[in-house]
């Protein structure tokens, strides 16, 4: 992949921009097996699952700088100001295809750019998704509610230049800090979640869903948790961090249980009714409720791990270790929290292991385990595990 911003020394988020694909793509094998060997000796690993070398993110996370009539969307320099990237490689093309219009919509609307220094402005961010059919969900991150009348009132004329335009969304986030949205979320559409195809399954997502930055890859990890839980047979599977139900829908099929659980109740709400336009894969239950502490029922013969770059956490390591389970299926962005999530479980054989390459031109590696259970079973029943998180019989 070329860059002319890297070229010009604009933008450095590329570290690897220049390094050839198939040596970051060995590279981020040979780390990630390297960091998991002290925990996973007999770990058998499959081929990485690859990414087109660019044009592979699905959604764009554009800082807005500049001034009103002429704002850049980018990211910012070192000095807070804004750096123009509309023609930035990563993107898929129908993503791509958005910018233009959408800072020729910003532009004329006269919507005042976020100072950073000053700390004055208006729009700080525009997020942006774009889904396999090329149908678009557009956030507009603002300091306050000032501008959201005239968001209203130039909304048909912004369908009108993008008709690719499913959902817009206005998010306030009014304080000063580096995080990209803030709690309150105005729907500017009738319509307020994207559908998207991805895998064996059409997904809804909200505003503030959590989805993988890359389809392709992402297709990858579905079919290959798929394929692991079909090969372990389990008649319950739990999925913990389930968010809008990726993994749970691939992973139910006639005759299985599957029970998804995740604490944000806009994803639950979106993943059940995904689920109910597929009703004939098998039983899927989405439930509201934290990770470590839900009290589920029945007990699981598998779980499925998507945990965010902290990890498990001890309790749940340590109920996993001594859980009915006798399979587990971990899907990690953080390979050292991995490993001290592998350490934690010794109860658990890590057999085979895959790197999914979300991120080509930069280290950032994903990474999905499978674990087995070894000598017939945990330590003890689900009576021993941790009080915070227990099968109900």
């Amino acid at each position: 992949m070329e860059c002319d911003y890297f070229d010009a020394g604009r933008c450095r988020s590329c570290t690897l921009l220049g390094t050839p694909y198939e040596v970051q793509l060995a590279d981020k094998q040979d780390r990630v097996a390297g960091r998991l060997a002290p925990v996973a000796a007999q770990l058998a690993w499959l081929e990485p699952a690859r990414s087109p070398a660019s044009h592979y993110r699905n959604k764009a996370k554009l800082v807005v700088g500049g001034r009103p009539g002429n704002p850049t969307l980018g990211i910012l320099d070192e000095r807070g100001r804004g750096v123009d990237l509309r023609r930035c490689g990563l993107y898929e093309p129908g993503l791509a295809a958005t910018f233009d219009p959408l800072h020729r919509f910003v532009a004329d609307l006269g919507l005042e750019p976020y100072d950073v220094p000053a700390r004055r402005g208006e729009l700080k961010y525009l997020l942006i998704t774009h889904s396999p059919d090329g149908e678009h969900l557009v956030r507009f991150v603002l300091r306050s509610e000032r501008h959201l009348g005239d968001l209203r009132a130039a909304l048909p004329r912004l369908l009108t230049g993008l008709p690719s335009v499913r959902v817009v969304t206005a998010n306030l986030h009014p304080e000063h800090k580096a995080v990209l949205e803030g709690d309150t979320e105005v729907a500017l559409t009738p319509r307020t979640h994207l559908p998207m195809r991805v895998g064996d399954a059409t997904l809804l997502l909200g505003p503030g869903a959590f989805f993988q930055t890359n389809t392709t890859v992402a297709a990858a990890l579905y079919r290959q948790a798929r394929d692991w839980v079909a090969d372990a047979a389990p008649q319950v599977v739990w999925d913990l961090y389930c968010g809008v139900g990726g993994f749970a829908v691939h992973a139910a099929a006639p005759g299985r249980r599957v029970v998804g659980v995740e604490t944000s109740a806009e994803a639950v709400a979106a993943a059940r009714a995904a689920r109910s336009n597929a009703p004939d894969a098998g039983p899927v239950t989405f439930v509201v409720g934290d990770a470590t502490t839900t009290v589920l029922s029945p007990p699981p013969d598998l779980v499925i791990v998507n945990p965010p770059r902290r990890g498990l956490g001890p309790d749940l390591a340590a109920w996993l270790d001594v859980s009915p389970a006798g399979h587990v299926v971990y899907s990690s962005c953080n390979v050292d929290s991995l490993a001290r999530d592998l350490a934690a479980m010794p109860s658990l054989e890590p057999v085979t292991g895959r790197v999914f390459d979300m991120f080509p031109q930069t280290p950032h590696t994903e990474v999905m385990v499978l674990l087995r259970r070894g000598g017939g079973g945990g330590r003890a029943g689900p009576a021993a595990a941790p009080a915070r998180l227990r099968s109900r019989p």
